[in-house]
């Protein structure tokens, strides 16, 4: 049995302790980025001739324990060695934005990667004692401060001996459970009968799992994309082609599919663990997110306490759930949220939200970070919703204001912060008098350093003040700016900074990613193979350019498996929702046609709308309809609960008989990822091409990819728009049973450019005015004497 791990991971995890303190003890704080190895090798290469930098050590031991035997491997690279005369010295270097002058002591995880190196190398080389230094330096200033000391071979024994032993019991139990996990899954076969083309879908994520390449699979709906990209993935793990697989997704409600997927492959025999991380906000026990030990007793102390809780949950739960974390959570005193994220770890299968592989603010680090690639399997579902939420991730804002919120509240305990805050205000006004609505920005370079200076400072301060009230404010800020630093280090020709003004009036700087695939691609690239996969993935060199793909990487289409006479698609050429065509006349006519679409057949239906604003319009001539009293009407609201959403459904799924009209938005929370089969909907009718409203961000977008690829229009509107449109149709065909109508509602649904992006199976559809689209839901509808 064997077993390896890296120094760094080692020593964070069996050695850490204390409590959660927000604005401590992230990558950002500790290495701070990648100004943390400009600065170690600015100090490696000060250094003489007896100094050797970047050292790889390793050394494998066999340990023996009351819970079996192991072959552990432990490796790592020294930050430095100092060869002396009379001793050898292991050179641990850190950079950090806190004081460096107020620290006692080093931080013990520090010390101990070093004691680590300075074991290993004194077994290698026959040593009897070592030296271990670390190197602190303030990335501000560059000051440096030492911390040595000296310690027998003897004595790191003991200590290294403790450290092995304490993580063997660990790393036995996982090679235990890989081995009952991988004997499950080869026996496993897959557990429905293969629809048409589906077979070949499995296939090709296969391959391209074992091939350790990216596939981007446009997938209709009814295909069964959840089961044909999960079976191939444990197949491969039971192969040991991979070791892990993380589902991600965009929304809750894409969630639990997978998660019934996973259920379903657990009552065929198989045995995975498999974990859903739930948000922050919404795991927390306390109505708003704190992290301070002050105020949360989960916080306090809770590293102390979470191996075991983590050991308990591994050892006895397969399916872990949101509620079986809080069990849990609540029974070791622990975070749920931070127990969740440890715990993935170790699971086999991780369903997430896209921010825990991408977002650089809470991205699972021992995944998504450092050189080494792993062996797992990224699987993301809904992945045209990526491109966005990509460059959300990947942006950056701060605003003016915040800077005087912030010295007003600590100017009375920290004059120097206050300065440093004032300064920031100065570059930040200075920025404003050159801008009236928004101006594109060359350089930020004296607000950057200035903003380094005082992330450093709030940093100290928030430890030194953890029960300011009004404290929040100073975090916010703390934060926003770690991110802004954070971007600002990814600066190249795919972002663009402006400045502008919100709709407050607040005088704002924002760092705008414009294309993201660099920025996925150093978190994809962690992993073996990349599976991208949805119904709406048009036009598919679009999303491969946008989501980090090359030539060497796949696209497949999988044909969709519904019948053509089961599904009609029908398409106005007398209406528009152009913001010159929002007349009462124009929409009278578009209500007109909702009100005949609806009438054709009872049963129920979706309206999508581009806004609020347009439901508002419509739904007065809606309420004027005859049919009014007969049908009911629900209308999307603007900040409906998880519990208001989940009764609208409700409504459709639990109620086939009469008329049910529901109101929604497009590209909204029931625009797509919800799935409502056979009579639970029967039609739709999307209600303009879902552009996006022209503003001064598209504008730049528009402008940026007109440069770069002569294709403004499509890249800042058409393709986000029309991927809207896609998936607000795609709610009515769910399974091979169902039948439904589809109309869209806008001439420009019939120019060259918009029918270029429709899916195969939209082909033949039919061009209809008011009249003609009554006589074919009549044949259509005729066809079905019976609700099917």
């Amino acid at each position: 049995m064997e077993a390896r791990i890296s120094v760094r991971n080692l020593v964070e995890f069996i050695l850490r302790s204390g409590d959660i303190e927000a604005g401590k003890g992230s990558s950002f704080d500790t290495e701070a980025m990648q100004a943390g190895s400009r600065i170690h090798r600015k100090i490696q290469s000060r250094q003489g001739s007896s100094y050797s930098a970047e050292v790889k050590l390793g050394r494998t031991d066999l340990v023996e324990i009351e819970e079996g035997s192991i072959e552990l491997t432990v490796e790592g690279r020294a930050d430095g060695i100092i060869s002396g005369k009379k001793l050898v010295v292991i050179d641990e270097i850190k950079g950090m934005y806190a004081d460096i002058w107020k620290m006692e002591k080093p931080i013990e995880v520090h010390r101990a990667q070093a004691m680590c190196y300075a074991y290993i190398y004194a077994k290698e080389n026959k040593k009897k004692k070592m030296g271990v230094r670390l190197t602190y330096c303030n990335l501000e200033t560059e000051d440096i401060r030492y911390f040595d000391e000296e310690l027998t071979v003897a004595e790191l024994e003991k200590w290294y001996r403790t450290l092995i032993e304490t993580y063997a019991v660990w790393a036995i139990w996982e090679q235990n459970w890989m081995l009952q996990r991988n004997a499950t899954l080869r026996e496993l076969e897959f557990p429905f009968s293969y629809r048409e083309g589906q077979k070949k879908l499995v296939r090709d994520v296969y391959l391209s799992i074992i091939r350790e390449k990216k596939l981007y699979l446009e997938a209709p709906t009814g295909v069964g994309k959840t089961i044909s990209t999960i079976f191939p993935s444990v197949k491969a793990m039971g192969e040991k082609k991979i070791n892990k697989m993380f589902y991600l997704t965009a929304k809750t409600i894409t969630r639990s599919v997978a998660e019934n997927t996973f259920l379903l492959l657990s009552k065929k025999g198989v045995d995975l663990k498999t974990i859903t991380i739930t948000a922050k906000d919404k795991i927390c026990i306390h109505e708003k997110a704190d992290c301070n030990p002050v105020k949360c007793e989960r916080a306090k102390g809770h590293f102390d306490r979470i191996n075991d809780a983590i050991y308990d949950v591994l050892t006895h739960e397969n399916r872990i759930t949101r509620d079986v974390i809080e069990e849990y959570a609540a029974k070791h005193m622990v975070c749920p949220y931070e127990m969740s994220l440890d715990v993935a770890n170790w699971a086999d299968g991780v369903v997430c939200d896209y921010n825990y592989a991408f977002d650089p603010n809470v991205y699972l680090r021992r995944f998504f970070a450092g050189e080494t690639r792993k062996d797992y399997a990224i699987l993301i579902d809904e992945a045209h919703n990526l491109v966005e939420r990509a460059r959300e991730m990947y942006s950056a804002r701060l605003y003016k204001e915040d800077f005087l919120k912030v010295r007003k509240l600590v100017e009375g305990y920290d004059r120097k912060l206050a300065n440093r805050l004032a300064a920031c205000n100065r570059d930040m006004l200075e920025l404003k008098r050159k801008c009236e609505e928004m101006e594109v920005v060359g350089s930020i370079e004296t607000l950057a350093m200035h903003l380094l200076h005082l992330y450093g400072g709030l940093q100290d301060f928030m430890q030194e003040f953890p029960e300011l009230e009004n404290g929040e404010t100073v975090r916010d800020l703390f934060f926003a700016i770690r991110h802004f630093l954070n971007m600002y280090e990814y600066l190249d020709d795919k972002y663009v900074m402006y400045t502008d003004y919100s709709e407050q009036n607040d005088f704002r700087l924002t760092l705008q990613c414009m294309d993201p695939s660099a920025n996925l691609e150093r978190c994809l690239e962690k992993g073996k193979s990349s599976i991208f996969f949805s119904a709406t993935f048009l036009p598919i060199g679009y999303y491969k350019e946008q989501l980090s793909g090359t030539k060497e990487d796949y696209a497949v289409y999988a044909p969709s498996p519904f019948s053509e006479e089961k599904r009609l698609l029908m398409v106005a050429g007398d209406v528009s929702t152009k913001y010159t065509r929002r007349t009462e006349s124009e929409f009278q006519r578009i209500a007109g046609y909702i009100v005949d679409f609806v009438s054709a057949r009872d049963g129920n239906y979706l309206i999508f709308f581009p806004s609020y604003k347009y439901i508002s319009d419509i739904l007065v001539y809606l309420e004027d309809a005859d049919w009014a009293n007969e049908t009911q009407i629900l209308v999307q609201q603007s900040d409906m609960s998880e519990g208001e959403r989940e009764e609208f459904l409700q409504t459709f799924s639990e109620n086939s008989e009469g008329t049910r009209v529901g109101l929604c938005i497009m590209g909204g929370i029931f625009g797509e990822g919800i799935d409502l089969k056979n009579d639970d909907l029967i039609g739709a009718v999307v209600v303009g091409t879902g552009l996006p409203m022209v503003c001064a961000e598209r504008e730049l977008f528009r402008e940026y990819y007109d440069e770069k690829k002569k294709a403004g229009f499509e890249y800042a509107y058409l393709y986000q728009g029309m991927n809207k449109v896609l998936q607000s149709a795609g709610r009515v065909i769910r399974t091979t049973e169902d039948v439904g109508a589809i109309l869209l509602l806008d001439e420009r649904f019939l120019e060259k450019r918009y029918t270029d992006l429709f899916p195969r199976e939209w082909f033949p559809y039919k061009r209809v005015n008011q009249n003609t689209m009554k006589k074919e839901l009549a044949m259509f509808w005729g066809k079905y004497s019976e609700k099917s």
